[in-house]
């Protein structure tokens, strides 16, 4: 056969055989397309090559293009098998006067044909064509040569059905199809735009595994779009709108990327837009807000003028939506907006280096609790049967958010909603603690652009624990949240998180959010010791807190980087224990007396003396663990020495365990070591506190402190209190 035949051969099968037409239509059943079969039949006989294309283009004959169904397609295939195809694609040696390139378009023009049928794509013999087939993408060649055309156009056929199979994906980045389609796309050749909707494709299924597999090219592909999307001047500004969200890498986003995407959007924002317009520049916002927070935004008046925009947008977009009833709302699309209202509280609350003036501020938190007063009427709408719903989930993070921030506006709405809050985030605590699915429990939930699954179940405590913190100051929601139950379900939460930071757990994995919900649980617990003492005191759950905090502090407070929740537990347990102090458990047990030990060293490592060049005396300074975290923990470290001051006159066995920890006699030796000058007044007022206290408590406490020159030690300190103490006998 010559190479004119071949290339006949290939261009007539493909008007029979190629996957594109092969649309269902009349059932070719053998009764009604003899010659279909007898020309199948010699297919099946064919004896060598020429055989076979003569064959297969007496088979083209016999099927117009468009009448071939899915039965006849597969009937083919077991004429011709896979043999003959693999042939052609790996053959070196074709006729004399034919390019090389024709044996493999009519290979892949065969395969195409094949892989219409999602049995044959998911074939090992289609797959182990892929490094193959991805070659003929960036073949160099006559751009306008149809057969190469041709077989490009089968190429992402083949590829494309290999995708649309269960683990497609999967095998398709395995034999480096991602970097050649992003070299296709940038190379802009014949094809370059099925390469894009075949990466698209493939970043949606498996994002993770595909910038693990190609992330140099894959960012060269971000650059290019997001050029293209600067200089855009016509509609595929807003398709671009759409596909730059999927190349966004999981990591940093490369700086040139941010500019040109910033610039993009700022023309986009800045103009009259319809819906459809609009939309999408949100999501690719939203997207940027929550990879880059508000580093993708220039400093400077525009860059605080369009972060205002932004947020102002994502405002109206909230409240048309939510307040608007009858209405479909367009979940995905104000799930972007809450998360550009999230980075505008972000910036209207920080304090150093914000985008936003105070001018600006005031005014979008105006505009914001308008938004956030629609969320509230949405979720009193919210029914038990939605409380699943991912969108239901990202209202109560923004609310949470605004929360965590402000409770002094809206205060009314936020009251009337709490019950549905303490109930949202029961339901959703105890349906994860029946999967017992610790990990999804504690995961992040971001905010995305795109619609989640159908069900998402989330960790809604944590993003509600720093609202309810600030609430539980106040008389009237403190009462609400103790009405519903939220403290037995706090505590529930804390000896649950707790376990995941307890030594059979690998903390080094954890998220920084597991420990930041511990502290705000704590913080939570200590409002509530303060202004509800008579729930610690009746409430169970706060007795198996107790013994919860007791068992850990000595351990934790050896732990480096873990002072600041050592803190916390040790105020907090030093706090109830003054309310529980008849509690059995706190009678001297190993437990206790271990963990008023570990609260002891926490109170005693803080302060240290500190030679000063140029003088004979000391000056009492920070300790080095403590310097970088002082600023969150000095209020904790003084209530903590308030706290166990008050629990040694309630604990007859505490001043003993103090006198053998030798802490009251370091301390003297300490104010001895240092200047006076050099000790502030509220310090030496905590130190007295417990000094008289154990003084008072114990006869061996004060012949201790006699013999450490505390009588001394109080007068330079004018200690007038402890000075009398240690007069008497």
């Amino acid at each position: 056969m010559s190479c004119c035949d071949l290339a006949a051969a290939g261009q007539l099968g493909k008007a029979g055989i190629m996957a594109s037409d092969c649309e269902p239509a009349l059932n070719q059943a053998e009764s009604r397309n003899p010659t279909l079969e007898r020309y199948l039949g010699a297919l099946r006989e064919a004896k060598n090559d020429s055989e076979q294309f003569a064959a297969l283009l007496l088979v083209t004959k016999a099927v117009k293009a468009g009448d071939i169904d899915a039965k006849t397609r597969r009937r083919i295939f077991d004429a011709v098998g896979f043999t003959f195809p693999n042939r052609l694609l790996t053959t070196k040696e074709a006729p004399d006067g034919c390019p090389d390139h024709v044996l493999r378009a009519l290979g892949v023009a065969l395969l195409a044909c094949f892989c219409s049928d999602p049995e044959l794509a998911a074939h090992p013999q289609v797959l182990n064509k892929i490094p193959i087939l991805t070659t003929f993408l960036t073949a160099r060649g006559d751009p306008d040569d149809a057969a190469r055309r041709s077989m490009v156009d089968d190429t992402y056929q083949c590829l494309t059905a290999v995708a649309g199979t269960p683990r497609g994906p999967r095998h398709l980045i395995a034999g480096g199809t991602v970097s050649a389609l992003c070299q296709a796309y940038l190379g802009h050749g014949y094809g370059f735009d099925q390469a894009l909707a075949l990466l698209v494709g493939l970043l949606a299924a498996a994002e993770t595994q595909c910038w693990k597999e190609a992330e140099p090219d894959l960012l060269a592909v971000l650059r290019g779009l997001s050029e293209d999307f600067q200089k855009a001047e016509d509609a595929s500004k807003f398709e671009l709108c759409q596909l730059l969200p999927l190349f966004l890498p999981p990591t940093t986003v490369p700086s040139e990327c941010l500019r040109d995407l910033q610039a993009g959007l700022a023309r986009i924002l800045g103009s009259k837009l319809s819906s459809w317009q609009r939309n999408p520049a949100l999501k690719l916002a939203a997207r940027l807000a929550h990879a880059c927070g508000s580093d993708w935004i220039p400093a400077g008046s525009s860059g605080s003028k369009f972060l205002a925009l932004l947020v102002n947008l994502a405002c109206v977009e909230v409240r048309l939506a939510l307040e608007e009833t009858g209405t479909e709302v367009k979940e995905d699309v104000v799930t972007a907006c809450y998360a550009l209202m999230e980075l505008g509280i972000q910036e209207c609350t920080r304090c150093e280096q914000s985008l936003l003036k105070e001018p600006q501020k005031v005014q979008l938190v105006s505009i914001m609790k308008e938004a956030i007063g629609a969320v509230i009427h949405y979720l009193q709408q919210v029914g038990s049967e939605k409380q699943k719903e991912p969108f239901v989930f990202a209202s109560v993070r923004i609310l949470g958010a605004w929360l965590a921030e402000e409770t002094s506006s809206l205060r009314k709405e936020v009251c009337q909603l709490l019950p549905f809050l303490v109930r949202y985030a029961k339901t959703l605590y105890e349906e994860a603690e029946e999967a017992n699915d610790l990990s999804q429990q504690v995961a992040t939930l971001a905010i995305s652009p795109t619609t989640p699954g159908p069900t998402w179940p989330g960790d809604a405590l944590r993003l509600l624990l720093p609202g309810w913190c600030h609430l539980t100051v106040e008389d009237g929601p403190r009462e609400i949240l103790i009405k519903e139950g939220a403290p037995s379900l706090l505590c529930k939460y804390f000896l649950q998180q707790w376990e995941l930071t307890s030594p059979g757990h690998d903390t080094s994995v954890l998220p920084d959010s597991v420990e930041i919900g511990l502290q705000t649980c704590c913080h939570i617990f200590l409002n509530l010791v303060v202004t509800a003492p008579g729930l610690i005191k009746r409430d169970a759950c706060f007795t198996s807190l107790m013994n919860t905090l007791m068992a850990s502090l000595p351990s934790l407070v050896q732990q480096q980087g873990r002072l600041l929740l050592a803190a916390n537990v040790a105020t907090l347990g030093l706090l109830m224990a003054r309310l529980l102090s008849t509690s059995p458990a706190l009678q001297g047990t190993p437990a206790s007396r271990g963990f008023f030990a570990a609260a002891i060293l926490f109170l005693s490592q803080s302060h240290v003396a500190r030679a000063t060049p140029g003088s004979d005396q000391a000056v009492l300074a920070l300790s080095p663990d403590y310097e970088g975290v002082w600023a969150d923990l000095q209020e904790l470290w003084f209530l903590g020495m308030q706290a166990f001051t008050g629990c040694v006159p309630l604990l007859p066995w505490l001043a003993p365990a103090a006198l053998r920890s030798r802490w009251p006699q370091e301390l003297l030796q300490l104010l001895g070591s240092v200047s006076p000058n050099s000790v502030k007044p509220e310090m030496v007022a905590a130190y007295q506190g417990v000094l008289v206290e154990l003084a008072r408590a114990n006869r061996l406490c004060r012949e201790a402190m006699r013999l450490q020159a505390g009588e001394e030690t109080a007068s330079h300190y004018r200690m007038a209190a402890l000075e009398q103490c240690l007069a008497e006998p």
